[in-house]
């Protein structure tokens, strides 16, 4: 019989290839672009916090209004470091006559200053100080023989009182910022009140206040009684210098705390009511007001002192009245210390 041809062998069948449902060739599943928008969002949630955080305070500084505060003549040389007045004035322009009432600031006329502080930044690495000049500080006031420190600011405003700083304390004035009673309360009320250690129970009925020893929150209200009161206070003007720097610190801790930072609203109002409230003299610049702000945080932490001028005699009898003296030569060396933006005591 005739041989058969072999037949020829047949490839093993292929299988079709396998598909893979959702996801197409050569990209990525559906899970990393998810990923990849989550990334995104969130990059573009806090480039824009970052952008409120800086544009929030530059809107804010628009509603700051400026005093003349720019001494004529003669000034102290401008040595080392960045020296601010910090004014807290007693004006009740612009007050309601239930904001008075609230605030317990009575209705007088005419404008004085409550409290006085030498704000010292450094550019030498030294600690940032906030220096009390007591407002009965007995020293002379140019043109209008000697008086007590805060009638400078009666007589003439901001400028002659610039001037009587400089020339009792041979310090150069770089900047003034000055806050009114309203605006001191309606700061602390856009933070929701501020926490401070009472140093012991104060009742002042001229200041408004009936508080106890100890850790509390005080309102707006509250707060401006607790930096006024001196009638309560065993030290006198003194000690209610020590307190304002010890608030002035306290209320910088809550602005840079998350609780504030976080919140919008409350960041928002707090800047706004800070900008809203304050004065500023001519040429202090945003730059200036910033200094003047972290040397108050600082104030109560090691990067910063809280200091009065030295002083001898408290009680001083003088023709203006019971005057504070302060101590000559240790003045002297002390205000020498911070023209040269050299470590203070």
């Amino acid at each position: 019989m005739p041989a058969q041809s072999p037949r020829p062998v047949q490839p093993p069948p292929t299988r079709p290839p396998e598909r893979h449902h959702g996801a197409r060739p050569g990209r990525p599943p559906r899970r990393v672009h998810r990923r990849r928008r989550v990334v995104a969002l969130l990059l573009v949630a806090l480039l824009a916090w970052i952008a409120f955080l800086v544009i929030t305070p530059l809107h804010a500084w628009s509603s700051v209004s400026t005093v003349d505060a720019s001494p004529a003549g003669d000034r102290p040389a401008r040595v080392s470091g960045f020296n601010y007045l910090l004014v807290g004035s007693d004006s009740r322009a612009g007050l309601s006559s239930e904001e008075q009432q609230q605030l317990a600031t009575g209705d007088d006329a005419g404008q004085r200053t409550d409290s006085i502080i030498l704000v010292h930044v450094s550019e030498t690495g030294q600690r940032s100080a906030l220096v009390s000049l007591p407002r009965d500080s007995y020293v002379p006031i140019p043109g209008h023989h000697r008086n007590k420190i805060n009638a400078a600011y009666s007589i003439g405003g901001p400028t002659l009182l610039v001037e009587t700083v400089e020339q009792a304390t041979g310090v150069h004035v770089d900047g003034y910022v000055e806050i009114g009673f309203g605006g001191f309360a309606r700061v602390v009320d856009s933070l929701g009140g501020v926490s401070v250690n009472v140093p012991f129970d104060m009742v002042d009925e001229k200041a408004g206040i009936n508080l106890t020893k100890g850790e509390q929150t005080l309102s707006g209200p509250q707060a401006l009684g607790f930096v006024r009161s001196r009638y309560s206070d065993p030290e006198g003007d003194l000690g209610r210098a020590k307190r304002q720097r010890q608030f002035l610190g306290a209320i910088m801790r809550k602005a840079a705390s998350p609780a504030t930072v976080l919140l919008p609203w409350r960041y928002w109002g707090f800047t706004h009511s800070a900008a809203e409230g304050v004065k500023i003299g001519d040429g202090t610049s945003p730059a200036d007001l910033t200094r003047v702000l972290q040397a108050m945080r600082a104030s109560s932490g090691a990067d910063g002192q809280s200091l009065v001028v030295p002083i001898s005699n408290p009680a001083y009898p003088t023709a203006a009245g019971v005057a504070v003296k302060w101590d000559t030569t240790k003045a002297q060396a002390f205000f020498d210390k911070i023209k040269n933006d050299q470590p203070l005591p």
